[in-house]
């Protein structure tokens, strides 16, 4: 493998893809560290350091993960790449549901079109939730950070408080589009996809305070006693290397339909039958079920916290129910929610994505049949029950995955920053962006005859 990465750099034109990707990927940090005009990043920083343990878990600290720590700094990129993973999440959703989507999706260039679609919404999207920021925020911190005092926004704005927000609004936005257009970039002339690897790099970046807190749980200072000790750390890189291990071999992992061609005509051409098979992977939906969940499940903890504010056995009430749907504190039936709620959106991902009804009119089309199985039907009705054994067995890994950050933040008490590199998203995006981008490297090496990562030579997906 060592000597895998030294050929990297005898192939021009690889060694030139690599250097521009690791160059605009250095750019994209900078938006996580360049503050918005007229806001003091540092108070919100001190209050981010002083909380560690309460603002990590959450919606909110997930956004923050996402962006690098852009979120806590008040800068440019506080928003990210997000915008633009929502507006492709619509329109992906929209070609299933959408005729006129759908076919404009199957024409030669409609590719380019849902393309440019998604670009003016991500612009839309960063509108808004650059506006709800700084309105919601910036301004009103106490909001959205229970137990900020101050204000975010500088005495020499507060008196002009609509260019405070144009101003605001723009950077937030701009940022947002320069990172979507960087990723492009990287996509066309770098390696791998390129929102992919802004997402893991701001996802990487907080690993060495990842690191810090980690020693910090073992030596905490002087006169302070630590309540883990060596056999913890055994424990802990024990579990790190079974998730990863884990992780790669469920993301790898496919279930392979032959298909059999039948000999056609094309044209005036006889065009020769064949064998290949239909890769279907196991973790189809990939970490979405895993976002979807926790966002849904954060509405109506936020809900009931506000209700629980009130006095009364009313607001008693509502403020047990809000402890119920806290992943703070790991209840039974948070963590029952979360995993239906990853079990549904699995599905869900699944149905509005996988058309198999359009797959076997495509193999009826072209002279292609699944052995044993008619044409038409009988074969889109084999592709529905085979997709949904599988993604049973996808959805009960990512739930697993998903469950261990969280129980050990909220059950064992390890710092929330620590823990997400245990599972859940992040590490989901982590090794799933490594895996695609290793076998993008992998084969400008095979085609110039060098050797790949592994002695076989390729990576190959599990059966």
């Amino acid at each position: 493998m060592l000597s895998a990465f030294a050929n990297t750099l005898k192939i021009p034109e690889l060694r030139t893809r690599l250097l521009f990707t690791f160059g605009l990927l250095a750019i994209c940090r900078l938006f996580a560290a360049v503050p918005v005009p007229g806001i003091n990043g540092g108070a919100l920083a001190l209050f981010f350091e002083k909380t560690a343990q309460q603002a990590g878990g959450g919606l909110l600290g997930l956004y923050s993960l996402f962006t690098g720590g852009a979120l806590e700094n008040c800068a440019i990129g506080a928003m990210g790449i997000m915008p633009y993973i929502s507006a492709s999440i619509i329109l992906q959703l929209l070609v299933a549901v959408v005729p006129q989507l759908g076919r404009i999706a199957r024409e030669e260039n409609g590719r380019q079109k849902l393309t440019q679609y998604t670009r003016y919404v991500t612009v839309g999207l960063a509108l808004f939730q650059g506006y709800l920021m700084v309105v919601g925020f910036f301004e009103h911190p106490g909001t959205l950070l229970r137990g900020f005092q101050g204000n975010l926004v500088t005495d020499a704005w507060l008196s002009h408080p609509f260019f405070y927000r144009l101003i605001a609004i723009l950077n937030l936005t701009a940022g947002t589009v320069v990172l979507m257009w960087l990723g492009e970039q990287i996509t066309q002339r770098g390696v791998g996809n390129g929102i992919s690897l802004i997402i893991t790099a701001n996802i990487v970046a907080r690993l060495p305070a990842a690191l810090e807190r980690t020693w910090q749980m073992f030596f905490p200072g002087e006169g302070m006693e630590s309540k883990y000790n060596f056999i913890h750390f055994i424990g802990m890189v024990a579990v790190l290397f079974v998730v990863i291990a884990a992780i790669i071999a469920v993301t790898q992992a496919q279930r392979k339909i032959t298909v059999q061609y039948a000999k056609r005509m094309v044209g005036q051409r006889m065009v020769a039958g064949g064998q290949t098979y239909m890769p279907l992977r196991v973790n189809y939906s990939g970490v979405m079920p895993i976002i979807f969940a926790q966002a849904i499940l954060m509405f109506p903890q936020k809900i009931f916290q506000l209700l629980g504010a009130q006095s009364g056995a009313l607001g008693t009430f509502f403020a047990h129910l809000s402890e119920l749907f806290s992943e703070t504190r790991g209840s039974m039936t948070y963590y029952t929610l979360y995993s239906l709620m990853i079990f549904l959106f699995s599905f869900f991902w699944v149905a509005t994505t996988f058309n198999e009804i359009q797959i076997a009119d495509d193999l009826k089309k072209y002279g292609g049949y699944v052995p044993g199985m008619r044409p038409g039907k009988p074969t889109a009705d084999f592709l529905h029950a085979t997709m949904t054994r599988i993604t049973l067995a996808g959805a009960l890994f990512l739930t697993v995955i998903a469950l261990i950050p969280q129980v050990m933040y909220a059950q064992l008490g390890i710092d929330y920053l620590v823990a997400s590199f245990f599972g859940g998203t992040s590490m989901l995006i982590v090794v799933g962006v490594m895996l695609d981008t290793m076998r993008q490297v992998e084969t400008h090496l095979l085609t110039r005859h060098y050797d790949g990562f592994l002695k076989k030579g390729h990576l190959r997906g599990r059966r």
